[in-house]
């Protein structure tokens, strides 16, 4: 009877740290999230104001965050601020990656993290590869340059160097291979610009002022350039917006466990923080103008 006893036990224990590891037995990724207690997201630590990390932000001491991974303490930003609100619409705690962005991009996580909250636009092939919930804000590109630059339009660009992040639309912009609704395309890029890439987009005005001279502007997000400006960094906006871009919560479609049901569960909650105002509030918060507006369809 001892023995039997015993490797009763020796099973519950088993199964018990089975569930405490991420739901080992879930056959859906939903139910492993639930069963683990957080949901693991990937996003920049260097892009704000979406996402960075919050060098002041204590490390709660009840986390379920691994180790290896972020709490919504230690980040900062509007993606960062949209993923916590997912997560606890969710019932769960929100825990970040930060990968490069092209890990991201390309695709294959091989299960290393839930979902991507880091501004991915949709536009093809991505499809291919990800699941995308609702777009959750829809941000324009532009270009910024020293404050000094005598550059006076973006037909000036040609034949010049130009910084931008690998794998991103701004890159897919310069080199005039943006896959979007032609509506939401309102400038081309010049032809010849010659392209200096850097692994995420605070990279660039963060060389520039540095004092690196071998690209005249960078291309980006809006809100990046925007919030360069205002942090008294020298450098301003050369002409308008060159396209718009509807950015939404990204899911692996190569992941083992079936995400569809955390895909639907993620998706609910994006319609109700558009629905109730989440969303244009966060986008107020971190750009003071509202991204937000006309996504869901």
């Amino acid at each position: 009877m001892k023995k039997l006893y015993t490797l009763a036990s020796i099973l519950i224990l088993a199964s018990l740290m089975l569930s405490a590891c991420g739901g080992a037995q879930a056959d859906n990724l939903l139910d492993a999230v639930k069963a683990r207690g957080y949901v693991l997201v990937s996003t920049d630590p260097n892009y704000m104001p979406q996402s960075g990390l919050n060098t002041s932000g204590t490390r709660p001491s009840n986390t379920k965050c691994p180790s290896d991974t972020y709490t919504a303490a230690e980040m900062e930003g509007f993606d960062v601020d949209v993923a916590n609100e997912v997560g606890t619409r969710l019932g769960v705690e929100t825990c970040f990656a930060t990968p490069d962005w092209d890990m991201v991009a390309s695709g294959g996580w091989g299960d290393r993290w839930d979902m991507s909250v880091g501004s991915m636009t949709v536009k093809p092939p991505r499809p291919d590869i990800f699941h995308f919930s609702t777009p959750y804000y829809a941000p324009t590109g532009v270009i910024g340059v020293p404050a000094d630059s005598t550059l006076t339009s973006v037909e000036d660009l040609a034949g010049q160097s130009v910084c931008v992040a690998t794998a991103t639309t701004y890159l897919d912009w310069v080199n005039n291979a943006l896959d979007l609704n032609p509506a939401d395309i309102y400038v081309q890029a010049p032809a010849g610009i010659k392209v200096v890439e850097l692994p995420t987009d605070q990279d660039c005005p963060q060389a520039l002022e540095a004092g690196r001279t071998e690209f005249v502007a960078y291309v980006t997000s809006k809100t990046v350039v925007d919030s360069n400006i205002a942090a008294g960094m020298a450098v301003k906006q050369l002409g308008g917006d060159m396209f718009k871009e509807k950015d939404a919560i990204a899911f692996d479609k190569a992941s083992t466990i079936d995400p569809t049901s955390l895909v639907e569960a993620v998706d609910n909650a994006v319609k109700e923080m558009h629905a109730d105002g989440t969303l244009s509030a966060l986008s107020m918060k971190w750009f003071g103008t509202d991204l937000t507006q006309d996504l869901v369809e």
